[in-house]
């Protein structure tokens, strides 16, 4: 075994993951709906470039050459979501059959060819009729999300080992509806802080919908770093505490503990909202669960500003990623160790990887050195978690393609796998022989 993975567990699994808006294309065709994201990509200004993921990676037609690019990775498990409105067009009512027979496809593909599929139910593609009655800040949606849950279980239960509720529901909240960087692009905070409770509910109403049905591998996925104070200056103590409390603890502790921080109750008070929470809630949110997916890029030290609620993030000087992200591998460390130490959960990487300003394919090769290196300093950041008593037991890269980078367009590539848009050709980059290289030797 390499060094890299030295420690890690003989069943540790490995695997990539996408998600249906940035990869699938086809925004119009078999009967889909538009998403919010879909109507956000047409506000002015919104997407760099005016761009937006009506084609995409053209996932949506080149489905089975891209399970085997997948296979010939070697990896054990594709984590990909299903888009709502495709399944279920509008957020209400019955399935749409063309919509289903894709991921039908797809799942019979991925096990055809030795891969198990991840489902992610939602990853941020709500349909625009649900946010038109409200969204994420509307109760109603959190039940929505739940039947949806029971329909794609009706289609594919029978074939997904592994399901995940939601992907990075701190996302869905706050960059949806409070700094409207993200789709819908409202900008209140309340109304960002009603919908991480109905996000949180409809993770719970959704789990228990699946467990009822049988499943036996359910998790859901939360993006987190580590927030470290910028000097001993109780100030900036502060500030770090809040950003912690709005970035992890009030999602962890209902989900683990079923009850939300009293600290970050009251900094939500202060800023004038509060979490609509009624009784039965939170006993439904912390259904037991029996993995919990970390999204790891980055982390952060923060410095008190004149406002409590704003902190300043403070640049250490290391080496950035092309979004501006400091590469910090240690606080991957840290953050899973914290987990383990504060929540005692079994965890898996759902997402991890790095977008970098590649080269052009020259030669039939993509040189991503620097990718290269990102992942291996983080898959052994993974591997001294485990070392210290972390319960990691999988790590699936992102991207395995190039795609939609949300705001960003099409300007940020984090694939392993480089996609030319006007060709929709797929090149393997350095990164992803290096990636399957690394799978074959951990298992020798």
């Amino acid at each position: 075994m390499s060094d890299v993975t030295t420690g890690l567990p003989a069943d540790f699994f490995w695997g990539v993951a996408t998600s249906a808006y940035q990869i699938e294309g086809a925004h119009d065709e078999d009967g889909r709906t538009p998403s919010i994201w879909d109507t956000f990509s047409r506000r002015p200004g919104a997407v760099a470039n005016g761009e937006n993921g009506d084609v995409a990676c053209d996932h949506y037609h080149r489905m089975p050459a891209d399970v085997a690019l997948i296979a010939g990775l070697g990896v054990d498990k594709y984590r990909f979501s299903v888009s709502w409105p495709r399944i279920q067009p509008g957020g209400r009512g019955p399935v749409n059959a063309k919509g289903v027979d894709f991921y039908s496809r797809l799942v019979d593909e991925l096990l055809a060819r030795g891969v198990d599929p991840w489902l992610t139910l939602y990853h941020w593609d709500l349909p625009q009729e649900l946010e038109d009655a409200g969204g994420w800040p509307h109760r109603d949606t959190a039940y929505r999300f739940a039947e949806f849950a029971g329909l794609v279980h009706d289609a594919l239960g029978d074939r997904v080992p592994t399901w995940t509720t939601l992907n990075e529901p701190w996302c869905s909240a706050v960059l949806g509806y409070d700094t409207g960087r993200h789709a819908p692009g409202r900008t209140d905070f309340g109304d960002a802080v009603r919908a991480t409770h109905h996000l949180l509910l409809a993770h719970g109403l959704a789990a228990r919908e699946l467990r009822g049905r049988g499943v036996e591998s359910l998790g859901i996925t939360l993006n987190m770093g580590t927030h470290s104070a910028a000097s001993d200056d109780p100030r900036d103590v502060d500030a770090a505490r809040r950003a912690d409390g709005l970035g992890t603890r009030v999602y962890m502790d209902p989900l683990v503990h079923g009850r939300y921080p009293e600290d970050v109750l009251a900094d939500i008070a202060e800023r004038g909202a509060e979490l609509p929470v009624r009784p039965g809630d939170l006993e439904v949110i912390s259904t037991p669960l029996d993995v919990f997916g970390v999204n790891y890029y980055t982390s952060h030290v923060h410095r008190a500003t004149a406002d409590p609620a704003v902190s300043e993030v403070v640049p250490q000087g290391r080496p950035v990623t092309a979004m501006g992200w400091e590469i910090v591998p240690e606080g991957f460390t840290s953050l899973l160790v914290r987990l383990h130490e504060d929540y005692g959960v079994p965890m898996v990487i759902t997402e991890n990887g790095a977008a970098f300003d590649d080269l052009d394919v020259v030669d039939g090769r993509v040189a991503d050195a620097d990718r290269v290196e990102y992942l291996r300093s983080h898959i052994a950041a993974v591997a001294e978690a485990v070392r210290a008593g972390a319960d990691v037991r999988g790590y699936l890269a992102w991207s395995l393609m190039d795609n939609f980078e949300w705001g960003y367009g099409y300007a940020k590539r984090f694939g392993i796998v480089h996609v030319d848009y006007e060709t929709q050709r797929r090149t393997p980059k350095q990164s992803a022989l290096w990636f399957r290289d690394l799978v074959t030797r951990s298992r020798a």
